[in-house]
């Protein structure tokens, strides 16, 4: 593996750090506090070629590689967590998929708005009775004719509440077990899509989750995406590359809580000397350091392997697995540094914690990764 960084993606790293320097790290508080979805934010990203980092030109991307997605990912995330969730999705869990498994019609038709910003897509896979274990799906899609009627419910849908194309994930025959999961491309507007609830959150609270509702939805056939029956499949594979994106999102938290946490404890003076002069705070941020360069290293060899073209599975688990579980440490780290001043809103680090969390939940739990990891060492 190529540790050096090329000089596109410096180029591409340099600029995302000044433009979220500049323009998304003043909103983040504002946002957490409102839960406001930043569309104007989202707009710039997508001039800057960040709704679809990996994706060729001829396809509305920016024609970059996933080692420069990931760079993109976590400078935003550094700023702002909601706003690098956006991306992440917009990137990994919509874009992909059509990548992966649409054909050019559907790539001309939806995947290049997607990938250009012009629109935002959401991934609509989890259910009530449907989380970790993702083949428990109960909403269904019969085909009528030349179209599927769909009925059920999607929740925690990130971008839901905003998206104006979902990728969805339907029983097309329960009887196959996981090879009765089909998945369709689905978009607002659509008659009987519409919007539940907006669900009220911990934290990435401006990231625009809610239920995204299907009552006798008509959704043409040429829309599936994919073969019948192989639902499980794309969504398998797209999530082996959400996790990607979500372990850069968790580099760039705790990558804030510790470059916060260096400049409070030079600033702060207790017992006559600032705190950073103090052993037991100075090896903690040693320690978050250490563990963030090492959680970095690990979501770059996950992108590495996305891009060589092979199986990337146990390198994408344990990128996520460690780079979250980092993310949620440094940030309880840097709460202990800061003191009181860590637990109070005038501060940043607290919500950093509480974005840093979801990091060990979403596009699969820690103990999911556990069991991708030791499944693949076992086999």
């Amino acid at each position: 593996m190529q540790f050096d960084l090329t000089e596109e993606q410096m180029m591409l790293r340099d600029a995302v750090r000044g433009f979220a320097s500049k323009e998304v790290q003043p909103r983040a508080a504002e946002l957490d506090r409102t839960g406001e979805f930043p569309r104007d934010l989202v707009k710039m990203c997508s001039e800057l070629g960040l709704m679809g980092v990996a994706v060729p030109e001829q396809w509305g991307g920016g024609g970059m590689d996933t080692i420069s997605y990931c760079l993109a990912i976590e400078e935003v995330s550094r700023c702002c967590a909601s706003t690098g969730v956006i991306l992440s999705v917009n990137n990994s869990l919509v874009c992909d998929p059509l990548m992966d498994f649409g054909n050019d019609e559907q790539k001309e038709r939806f995947l290049k708005p997607l990938a250009s910003g012009q629109k935002i897509g959401c991934f609509a896979l989890t259910e009530p009775e449907a989380g970790s274990d993702a083949a428990r799906q109960q909403s269904t899609a019969v085909l009528d004719g030349d179209h599927y009627v769909l009925n059920g419910k999607k929740i925690f849908i990130t971008n839901g509440e905003v998206a104006d194309t979902a990728i969805v994930f339907m029983m097309t025959d329960k009887s196959q077990g996981v090879k009765g999961i089909t998945a369709f491309i689905v978009e607002q507007g659509t008659p009987g899509f519409t919007l539940g609830q907006r669900e009220e959150k911990l934290g990435i609270n401006a990231s625009g989750t809610a239920e995204l509702l299907f009552e006798d939805c008509r959704v043409p056939a040429d829309q599936r995406l994919g073969q019948e029956g192989e639902g499980f499949k794309v969504a398998m594979k797209t999530l082996d590359g959400g996790r990607i994106g979500i372990a850069a999102q968790a580099v760039g938290i705790g990558r804030a809580a510790l470059e916060d946490s260096i400049t409070y404890a030079k600033q702060r003076e207790q017992f006559g000397k600032p705190i950073g002069k103090f052993q037991a705070l100075a090896w903690m941020m040693a320690d978050m350091a250490t563990e963030i360069d090492a959680a970095r290293l690990l979501t770059l060899r996950a992108a590495h392997a996305k891009d060589s073209g092979r199986r990337f599975s146990n390198e994408a688990a344990m990128a996520k697995l460690f780079a979250s579980e980092t993310a949620t440490r440094a940030a309880n780290k840097g709460i202990q540094i800061h003191g009181g001043y860590g637990y109070m809103k005038d501060f940043p680090m607290e919500r950093y914690y509480r974005d840093a969390k979801i990091t060990e939940i979403y596009e699969g739990t820690s103990e999911i990764q556990r069991l991708v990891i030791s499944g693949n060492l076992l086999r």
